[in-house]
């Protein structure tokens, strides 16, 4: 049947698109509103369109759809996503019961284990985990606590110095295990006179 002045036919909704409104994708033609994931109905653009042969998701639903499954494959650095896609129409559950156990530690000893050893700081005795971490003199220590050990200034790398497993500004190392005379910081001219 001829197109007797109309544009191509939409993906998704089968009616015509004109050329104002048409968006493209995988060799098809959509309304800008009809440029939808197919399971979730969220709004796409060239940023957060994939495309599978004839249907088009966000990148989320195409990974939990498409994607590789298993332990470790999660939506983002780190998580471990519990989402099954049952309210999108996604059937990801392919693997048996026994898969989904195995994501929780199986000695839980270990996993204390692993927390017990985190490394404590040298100045308050508590862990230090890797968000609030400073490496001073070979040892780990808290934001808070990478401070002068005399003045309480707050220390920089450019600006520490360590001794016998503490941490000095380089002033108050200067003037208590620094050189000391006549024009190393100890003694001034006046004081020497007197």
């Amino acid at each position: 049947m001829p197109n007797w002045g109309g544009g191509a036919k939409c993906g998704a909704c089968d009616k015509t698109v004109y050329h104002a409104e048409e968006i493209q994708c995988n060799g098809r033609s959509f309304h800008k509103t009809c440029f939808l994931c197919m399971a979730c109905r969220k709004g796409l653009d060239s940023t957060t369109v994939a495309a599978h042969e004839s249907e088009i998701y966000c990148k989320t639903c195409y990974g939990r759809k498409y994607g590789p499954k298993g332990i470790g494959f999660g939506q983002g650095a780190g998580c471990l996503s519990t989402d099954t896609g049952d309210h999108l129409g996604l059937n990801l559950q392919q693997g048996s019961p026994k898969s989904t156990r195995a994501s929780t530690p199986t000695n839980p000893s270990k996993f204390a284990k692993k927390m017990v050893d985190a490394d404590k700081c040298p100045r308050c005795g508590k862990s230090v985990y890797a968000a609030e971490k400073i490496m001073g003199g070979g040892k780990p220590w808290h934001k808070t606590c990478f401070r002068c050990a005399i003045c309480g200034k707050s220390l920089e790398s450019t600006n520490v110095t360590d001794k016998d497993g503490e941490l000095y500004c380089k002033v108050c190392y200067a003037k208590n295990f620094g050189p000391k005379g006549i024009g190393f910081g100890g003694l001034t001219q006046a004081e020497k006179k007197e």
